[in-house]
């Protein structure tokens, strides 16, 4: 016997507790009174929903209201998609196809942001709703002690330990300051840095509490150790949770530091640019391991406001023609003029198209990382007038890689 349908509508403040249990379930992770605190401070209810079984809420999705910093163009308000989960007993009933329809068509009817970002907790998942891989990020290893090339200035930016309440306002100054010029970070309200740095003993995974790093006034870093070693002695894990820095000095001071940590054996992080300068430092760059992986998805919720919203590296004048099945007024073919300044005009045409692409392509290429070169060669993108791609290519591309240093 078919089920009816679940229905949607706006979290009301007093489901937010509920919302959370069941998103946290649906992740098969148990939801806790402290990180509880943290996500009711995070959530904006009436930009929530909650999927209903009847009178049973057994799903939902949220949107945080975030800056992002888009090529050329600095902060740029984007619908950060956070907290999307369907109980494991209600799948295939199109809970989540039900739930990116009423965000989407949300906040196209509404002129709200023209962007959407999320983090995948699957690959397979978000393509088949236009989002597209628009960035990556790095796990790097490096043992300890590894040097670096001769003539690395790791001056003026001291590098000292401190404890929480002196490093955060250094850190959210920092942030603050760095952020506007890094493609594809957000901006972190308080209530963001109290989840950044919320450091209970669970969430530690057999590591110890938090330490903070500052470099002057140029750069600051987090980090874990995590105990090992054997018969000669400890071997320590040294777990970068996020480094970020204003000069290239205090860049190299930071991971100089790291390095040298005193019964340490390694040191990792697992959110890092895939253009890091740090191998490039190194006497012996293949002593900094990096495994590759997706992070931002991008939805382009409005085509022509989110082409116009951030700037391009390379004049072109292109006709795109693009498919959007879950967002028809995407659909259709657009004009892109791009200027030598880098601004865009774009604007509906019944010109003979240089391109085809799908919403998710032309999203993946929206920060500048994935090429049209590239999609052409999977034959995601058709050229359909001869050098269309890599006037493309030329205009899309970032001066330095897309990266996110936070999930959200």
């Amino acid at each position: 016997m078919d089920r009816p349908a679940l229905t949607i509508r706006t979290l009301s403040p007093g489901e937010i507790d509920e919302f959370f249990r069941v998103v946290e379930g649906a992740f098969l992770t148990d939801l806790r009174s402290d990180v509880l605190d943290l996500y009711r401070a995070l959530i904006e209810p009436q930009r929530a929903h909650a999927l209903l079984d009847g009178d049973t809420l057994v799903g939902g999705g949220a949107i945080l209201s975030r800056d992002m910093t888009l090529p050329g163009a600095g902060p740029v308000p984007v619908a950060a998609v956070t907290a999307v989960g369907v109980a494991p007993d209600q799948r295939r009933r199109g809970a989540l196809s039900t739930l990116m329809r009423t965000q989407l068509d949300g906040l196209h009817e509404s002129g709200a942001e023209p962007v959407a970002a999320l983090w995948a907790s699957e690959g397979g998942i978000y393509g088949r709703f236009g989002y597209g891989t628009a960035a990556r990020r790095a796990r790097l290893a490096a043992p300890s002690g590894t040097a670096f090339r001769p003539g690395v200035d790791t001056s003026g930016s001291p590098v000292r330990l401190l404890d929480r309440e002196q490093a955060r306002p250094v850190m959210q100054r920092l942030h603050a300051r760095i952020a506007p010029q890094r493609v594809g970070w957000i901006s972190r309200p308080d209530a963001a840095w109290d989840e950044w740095l919320h450091d209970a003993e669970h969430s530690r995974r057999g590591a110890s509490a938090l330490r903070y790093l500052v470099a002057g006034e140029h750069g600051y870093a987090i980090f874990r150790a995590k105990e090992g070693g054997d018969e000669r002695g400890p071997r320590f894990e040294i777990r970068v949770h996020e480094l970020a820095a204003e000069t290239p000095a205090a860049h190299a001071a930071l991971w100089r530091f790291l390095l040298d940590v005193d019964l340490g054996a390694e040191v990792v992080h697992r959110n890092l640019a895939v253009d890091d300068p740090l191998p490039l430092l190194l006497a012996d760059p293949r002593a900094a391991v990096q495994t590759v992986s997706d992070s931002l998805w991008i939805r382009l919720v409005d085509l022509d406001r989110a082409l116009r919203a951030r700037r391009y590296t390379a004049p072109c004048d292109l006709v795109l023609e693009v498919a959007d099945a879950l967002c028809p007024w995407n659909a259709g073919s657009w004009r892109l003029q791009v200027d030598s300044d880098g601004a865009a005009r774009v604007q509906r045409s019944d010109a003979e198209p240089d391109l085809r692409c799908d919403i998710a392509d032309l999203a993946a290429a929206y920060l500048g990382d994935t090429r049209f070169t590239a999609l052409a060669a999977a034959a995601r993108v058709v050229e359909l007038r001869p050098g269309a791609v890599p006037a493309a290519s030329r205009a899309f591309a970032g001066d330095t890689a897309p990266h996110c240093p936070e999930v959200f």
